[in-house]
């Protein structure tokens, strides 16, 4: 029956709230707003007289409450009144009848005595679980169709599937049972999909409010099986049901080397594999130094091998330091698909499971590589030092080479301590780059060499690889910081900009200071923590440390996206082509600065990562270690170095420490999962 436009005191009333049918009666009217005492409640609500249908007039306006006569509602009458049975039969005796009938014709059919309440149960009813009729808001009712009731059954069954596949579901993830799990998570009805995603992205999240809102079920289940809502408990569960790997990285996400190269991006590097051996632009001008000797000196996994060095004599006698740089600018042009996904990584990454690289493999160890014995393009310079060492004169050239040895640094050593007759030119080449060396001393240069700890991964477990100077590894690192100082001065005499590298000079500790500290990591700590941070610009800078009034890194085309600008610029100043301004290469420099940095936080935290796995690993150990000096004094935080490990870490370490006393080191807390560790240094 249609709602009459005024309600009165004590009237039953009907509303739906949150979807849910609620029974109230009439407390006052005022205006277009009613306010009613729901039953249950103890607060009366005002409410619009629209949203309200009128189900009883009580002619003395006395009812108080739904529990009040004339209605006499309780919570026991409610289920026992108008049940499916009786609706089924009245629907029968509808059927085929008038569209629609009256909320008062039905109650009629039903009753066979008159009864004060029985269009609120009847109401109630009609919202409940049946089929046969649908009420709509003026208060009259449909008499729905057998097709109509085949499928609202059909839709009850769905939803009654979908509400045990969940259950099973949240059963299975309280109980921690990865089978479970995973046979649960085959139901799509369940949602589990949706609610492993949700928890997965907290335990990606840093801290609980980053993390999305999950679901009141969910969240209860977690409740109730003693894990808390936070990312690290959540991160531990996962891990133990196999959904998160332990070792993931959460600055990862989002990064430009997360998901690998797409199928487009490797078919194009195939292309190039492919059209490495055909001409290409330029190919006619390189120079052909295949008849002289050079060698390539990496550690023995490297695959992408970006640089090989050699000397020669002139006929006049003098010695040409030569370095001969990979030349991928053959193959990449600029803004082409490579190039811009090159430019987006901006460098290799670094990790401690291996690199993931700037360009796909097959390219960076293929026809970018500087293979032994195989002709190969490359960006070669030939250099002359002055008697001192001093950089006398630079010419850079597009090559071809072909590399004599591929060396391991274990096998330049050998070759640098035998010194065969007739294979001396490592030991010619370690002279002059010797000489070098204590040029850029005499120029304020710092040489800090010491043993250095890596941690690398391999199958889950943390290893620790000690790298050791050597002076195979020092005659690459001259050549290669010879080669930057090549370049930068090549540049300047040619007015071309590049991405020079500078560093501002620092006030060090006096030398009285310095000696009075042990020779090794702990004076080079003192040294370090005065230096300022390396800054890359369009214009040339000294740069203290290496004491070199110009420097460029040059020598990595393959893994840094500034040493393959670098080589662009020099070429198209040999060619006479147009190179980018300084505005044009202060913008691409701006553009390459976050992905650089992201990728030095990265590999940080990945460090960090896998010196935790290390020390949970070694959780009962006791290690041998120098204090190198304070972090905060103020927390008992100090900087240690594991003298054997050769690893620098953060201690809580005793008062009053001072630089290269000897501690002994013990872990307090490592767990990787929860991101902490927590080491301690004590006195012999």
């Amino acid at each position: 029956m249609p709602a009459p436009l005024t309600f009165s005191t004590g009237d039953l009333v009907g509303v739906v709230i949150d979807r849910h049918p609620r029974l109230g009666v009439v407390r006052q009217e005022s205006g277009r707003r009613i306010t009613i005492q729901l039953q249950g409640e103890q607060r009366e609500r005002s409410l619009p007289g629209r949203d309200l249908t009128l189900l009883g007039h009580d002619p003395l306006g006395a009812a108080r409450s739904v529990a009040s006569r004339p209605w006499a509602i309780t919570d026991t009458t409610l289920p026992a009144w108008a049940c499916r049975r009786e609706l089924a039969a009245a629907w029968l005796l509808l059927q085929g009848g008038e569209d629609a009938i009256q909320l008062e014709d039905l109650l009629e059919l039903l009753l066979t005595e008159p009864d004060p309440a029985g269009a609120g149960l009847l109401w109630l009813a009609l919202h409940g679980a049946q089929d046969f009729f649908r009420l709509g808001r003026d208060g009259r009712l449909q008499v729905r169709g057998m097709a109509d009731i085949r499928r609202l059954r059909h839709q009850r069954r769905r939803e009654r599937l979908s509400l045990a596949a969940r259950q099973r579901w949240l059963d299975a993830l309280s109980s921690r049972d990865p089978d479970r799990l995973n046979d649960a998570l085959h139901a799509p009805e369940a949602h589990s999909g949706q609610d492993l995603r949700l928890l997965q992205s907290w335990a990606a999240s840093a801290e609980a409010s980053l993390a999305p809102q999950l679901p009141e079920d969910l969240s209860r289940t977690l409740l109730a099986a003693g894990i808390t809502i936070s990312p690290v408990a959540i991160r531990r569960l996962l891990v133990e049901l196999g959904h998160w790997d332990r070792h993931a990285l959460r600055c990862m996400e989002g990064s430009a080397w997360l998901d690998g190269f797409s199928e487009t991006q490797e078919a194009e590097a195939q292309r190039l594999c492919e059209a490495a051996g055909e001409e290409q632009p330029g190919d006619r001008e390189r120079r052909d130094l295949c008849g002289l000797r050079c060698f390539t000196l990496d550690d023995p996994g490297t695959e992408e091998i970006d640089d090989a060095v050699g000397i020669s004599t002139t006929p006049e006698g003098e010695e040409l330091i030569w370095v001969h740089i990979a030349d991928p600018a053959r193959l990449i042009e600029p803004g082409s698909p490579l190039d811009r996904e090159a430019r987006r990584r901006a460098t290799s990454l670094y990790l401690a499971s291996g690199t993931i690289p700037m360009f796909p493999m097959a390219l960076a160890r293929g026809p970018f590589s500087l293979r032994q014995g195989l002709r190969c393009p490359a960006f070669s310079a030939a250099i002359r030092l002055g008697p001192e060492g001093a950089l006398q004169s630079v010419q850079l050239m597009r090559s071809w080479i072909r590399p004599t040895y591929r060396l391991s640094y274990e096998e330049g050593q050998e070759l640098l301590e035998l010194a065969p007759p007739g294979d001396d030119d490592l030991l010619r080449l370690e002279r002059l780059l010797d000489r070098h060396r204590q040029h850029r001393v005499t120029r304020g240069a710092l040489l800090m060499e010491q043993n250095e700890g890596r941690l690398r991964s391999e199958e889950g477990r943390a290893l620790v690889e000690v790298v050791e100077p050597s002076r195979a590894r020092s005659l690459v690192a001259e050549a290669m910081i010879l080669m930057g100082e090549a370049a930068a001065h090549a540049a300047i005499e040619e007015r071309l900009c590049l991405p020079f590298r500078g560093q501002v000079p620092a006030e060090l500790p006096p030398e009285t200071e310095l000696l009075a500290l042990p020779a090794g990591p702990v004076r080079h700590c003192a040294i370090r923590r005065c230096l300022s941070r390396g800054v890359m610009a369009a214009t040339p800078q000294a740069h203290f440390s290496l004491g070199l009034p110009a420097y460029v890194q040059a020598t990595s085309p393959i893994r840094r996206y500034t040493d393959l600008v670098c080589h662009r610029q020099l070429q198209a100043g040999l060619a006479g082509a147009a190179a980018m301004d300084e505005a044009e290469l202060r913008a691409l420099l701006d553009d390459l600065d976050p992905p650089l940095r992201q990728a030095s936080q990265i590999a940080r935290e990945d460090q960090r990562h896998w010196q935790q796995v290390w020390f949970e690993q070694h959780a009962r150990d006791r290690w041998s270690a120098v204090f190198l000096r304070w972090l905060r004094p103020q927390d008992g935080l100090g900087l240690v170095r594991l003298e054997e490990e050769c690893l620098e870490v953060a201690a809580g370490c005793p008062a009053a420490c001072q630089p290269g006393e000897r501690l002994v080191l013990t872990v307090a807390e490592a767990d990787s999962i929860a991101d902490r560790l927590q080491l301690t240094a004590s006195g012999l």
